[in-house]
């Protein structure tokens, strides 16, 4: 999905709305520092977050919390009973009861500047809260920094979390990962050509 290997590194964050299975999620706000791959780079990988971003929240079932790691990263999502929906891509080293924390915080923190059925009631993209998940992703690359807003981080260690070792187990029985890059509305022609040479040379990078 993306292999390069970053000490201790949050890369991603973002908030979705899941609709049902069958249903592409509404994307409302996603920050990433892309900061350590090269410039030519980001454009296919910040592209490819997106789409596997929604790949995975897509098939997390609201009230379940879910982690699919490759290699040296670690995307975590949760998706609350209402269908908002989290999301972190970390490396390994960032600590998974961390990075559901950060997840919890940004969750409740947009419904309380906005309003729950304000943000619930986007129909479609939207980037309501791109600023907040700014803040959030810089603020929490030291994920001590978690600590201080993780009162629940005792229960998230009870908490069951299903672990995918591959983003392939959580597709849906006959789904084929080549198929949905080629569908996908997330990906241009030019990172699904980046996608697919890098899967073919087996080189670092590759995001799918």
């Amino acid at each position: 999905i993306i292999d390069i290997l970053v000490k201790m590194k949050l890369t991603a964050v973002g908030i979705f709305k899941y609709v049902d299975e069958n249903t592409t999620p509404i994307t409302l706000g996603m920050a990433m520092d892309l900061n350590n791959f090269g410039y030519f780079q980001r454009g296919p990988i910040r592209e490819g977050l997106m789409f596997l971003s929604r790949t995975i929240v897509q098939r997390t079932v609201p009230s379940q919390r879910q982690t699919v790691k490759n290699d040296e990263y670690f995307c975590h999502v949760y998706v609350m009973s209402n269908n908002l929906a989290g999301i972190v891509v970390a490396d390994k080293d960032y600590p998974n009861t961390a990075a559901f924390a950060v997840i919890d915080k940004i969750l409740t923190d947009v419904q309380q500047k906005f309003g729950t059925s304000v943000v619930l009631s986007q129909q479609s993209d939207s980037t309501i809260a791109n600023q907040m998940l700014e803040d959030a992703i810089s603020l929490y690359q030291d994920h001590l920094q978690v600590d201080k807003i993780s009162k629940i981080q005792k229960d998230l260690d009870d908490t069951k979390v299903l672990l995918h070792e591959t983003i392939h187990s959580v597709l849906k029985r006959g789904e084929k990962l080549d198929a949905l890059v080629d569908k996908s509305n997330d990906l241009s022609l030019a990172s699904q050509m980046f996608y697919k040479q890098a899967k073919k040379t087996n080189s670092c990078c590759t995001f799918m």
